[in-house]
């Protein structure tokens, strides 16, 4: 895992800015804290930043087909998790390799197959190709958008790099906001290609894009669609224990500690043990895996439910990590430590947006900060809540009825940024009309009943919207660390299959996540297995509540944030008891704080 950044111009020599790709990635250091390596050409940068996981001595990048006049130069992040299978197929083609890594197999399917190389990777991923020949750049993401990539036009072409900080650093591209940035951030919407800031637009997950002197060119390689279903229950059930096996499988692979994130619940129980089952099989009866959970102190006192969660997971994680056999450790975070200002930064800093989740995004950053004092690599249970028909939204009549993102009924209005009305942003219309193209978006099959046409709708935009702010969070929270998460959840066979199981199927037991509990049967204790859904853990500490209303009154002092924030709604909930703090109106109060830490750490050009 690492991170890439680089530019191609077409208009001057890049071998005369060496300081600037330099610049560019610094900024991406503690993606890859283990090495860094910048390539130049005459149209054509790059640099990388490593985390050595795979072959630590021979993946060093920017790699190229050959030393001396390299006619292809690769910029990769991610893993590719049937490199082995695709090396014996190029050495079987004539191809050499130098090094045991991925990345290399990267470059050589590239040299073998051009574009179409995308169809054969197996992983997540997300790299950048500069031909020599062809004078021409290919960027790639992988299929669910678990690793980032970010583009922006230069003169002459454009830039990449896996996080907006490295753009910022070349000198055409400024930190700039408009009202449509605005829109995209706090409209909740979590759309894949514009972004908050002016200018810098996603590749979009399963996307390409390809830049050479005849243009700019972008096109998706890989979607969901919709087929037939054709397995019973039997059959399906065990379709999905096969897929989710060999996806744990696959992804277990590493030169560096390995870990499994293990919350109590049936998404993290099930790989873990899958995981462990399978370490024992290659090691020995006496392997055992590490796995972590996130806690905090006083909180199984404290616990009070809300609209997300619905118990205290330590027990089930000590119960399920007894179980499988995990060498089990819970991380517990003081209150105050969530409060911290350096923390809170580092967390602004790492995301470049202004928009989070709080305590639960600096808890997350804590968590893998403990995690990486032992480990490089975690696997996380990441996406089978939308794989397999998790969230509330799909069990309730009102989300199926509600002509919006179900998400929105969820959260509520009370938990959005309440923004100074005085901007006119209309972020009601906004979300009407992105929710009527996100639902020209969806595949259908001709004879599904309504009922049926509607769960498809919400798992489609549970997949193509929901998770990748998840997945965003994940990846920066972690590589902000130098930890790599890996999500076998998200493994595309898996997705693809699921996404076609009937809602029938996904809830014959009158549940949610059907399949994935029979699926898991024997791998995961009953108390675990039968759990009902529990959302990522804040905590319930009134000290936090008291602590966040001064962070906010603080915040409404920067004339900046005042001209942002409606303050008429902020201030009701400065007034609130601590203990009486509901957590719709703190989250209301985190992003008031999180707005204040955005403008003072990336002093955006405000274009209102």
């Amino acid at each position: 895992m690492c991170g890439i950044t680089g530019w191609v111009s077409f208009h001057s020599d890049a071998r005369t800015h060496a300081t600037v790709i330099e610049a560019m990635t610094a900024t991406l250091a503690p993606r890859g804290p283990d090495a860094s390596g910048v390539w130049l050409g005459e149209h054509a940068a790059i640099g990388h930043r490593r985390l050595a996981v795979i072959d630590p001595e021979g993946g060093g990048q920017p790699m190229t087909d050959r030393p001396d006049e390299p006619t292809v130069v690769l910029g990769y992040s991610g893993e590719i998790y049937n490199h082995h299978e695709l090396r014996v197929e190029l050495r079987g083609l004539g191809h050499e390799f130098r090094t045991r890594s991925d990345t290399e197999v990267v470059l050589r399917a590239y040299a073998q197959w051009g574009d179409a190389l995308v169809g054969r990777l197996e992983g997540m991923f997300a790299f950048a190709v500069w031909d020599e020949r062809a004078q021409r750049l290919l960027l790639v993401r992988d299929r669910l958008g678990v690793k980032p990539l970010f583009w922006a036009a230069v003169d002459g072409g454009l830039a990449f790099a896996s996080e907006p900080k490295a753009l910022f650093a070349h000198p055409e591209i400024r930190p700039r906001v408009d009202a449509d940035g605005l829109r995209e951030a706090y409209s909740l919407l979590f759309t894949t290609g514009p972004t908050v800031w002016c200018g810098i637009r996603e590749v979009e997950p399963g996307g390409l894009l390809v830049l050479d002197r005849a243009g700019r060119r972008e096109r998706r390689y890989w979607q969901l669609t919709a087929v037939p279903h054709t397995d019973d229950r039997e059959a399906t059930v065990a379709r999905v224990r096969g897929l989710v096996t060999a996806a744990a499988h696959g992804q277990l692979e590493a030169d560096v500690p390995l870990c499994s994130l293990l919350s109590g619940g049936i998404d993290s129980t099930v790989l873990t043990a899958l995981l462990a089952g399978e370490l024992r099989r290659r090691e020995g009866p006496d392997a055992r895996i590490r796995s972590y959970a996130v806690d905090y102190r006083d909180q199984a006192e404290r616990f009070t439910g809300d609209v997300l969660r619905t118990g205290h997971d330590t027990p089930y994680a000590i119960e399920a990590g007894a179980y499988i056999g995990t060498d089990h450790d819970t991380v517990v975070l003081d209150p105050h430590a969530l409060l911290d200002p350096e923390h809170r930064r580092a967390v602004v800093a790492a995301r470049d947006s202004p928009i989070g989740v709080g305590d639960m995004d600096t808890s997350l950053y804590l968590l893998f900060g403990e995690i990486r004092r032992h480990s490089t690599v975690a696997l996380s249970g990441e996406g089978a809540d939308e794989v397999f028909g998790g969230y509330p939204w799909f069990h309730r009549p009102e989300a199926h009825a509600a002509a919006t993102f179900p998400w929105l009924l969820v959260t509520g209005d009370e938990a959005a940024m309440p923004l100074n009305p005085e901007l006119d942003l209309r972020i009601g219309e906004f979300r009407d009309d992105t929710y009527r193209s996100a639902l020209a978006a969806v595949p259908h099959l001709d004879d599904e009943t309504p009922a049926e046409h509607r769960l498809r709708e919400l798992q489609h935009l549970s997949l193509t919207r929901w998770l990748r702010q998840l997945l965003h969070r994940k990846d920066r929270l972690s590589m902000a660390q130098g930890l790599e998460v890996r999500v076998p959840y998200c493994d595309h066979r898996l997705v693809e299959y699921a996404f076609n199981a009937p809602w029938s199927l996904k809830s014959f037991d009158g549940r949610e996540k059907s399949l994935l509990r029979a699926a898991g049967a024997g791998l995961a204790p009953g108390t675990v297995l039968h759990r009902p859904k529990n959302h990522y853990p804040a905590t319930h500490h009134p000290d936090y509540n008291r602590g966040l209303q001064d962070l906010a009154r603080d915040a409404l002092r920067d004339d900046r944030v005042r001209s942002l924030a409606d303050e008429m709604r902020v201030k009701p909930c400065l007034d609130l008891p601590p203990e009486q703090l509901p957590w719709g109106l703190r989250l209301r109060l985190e992003r008031v704080v999180d707005l204040a830490l955005w403008l003072d750490h990336h002093r955006p050009e405000l274009a209102l």
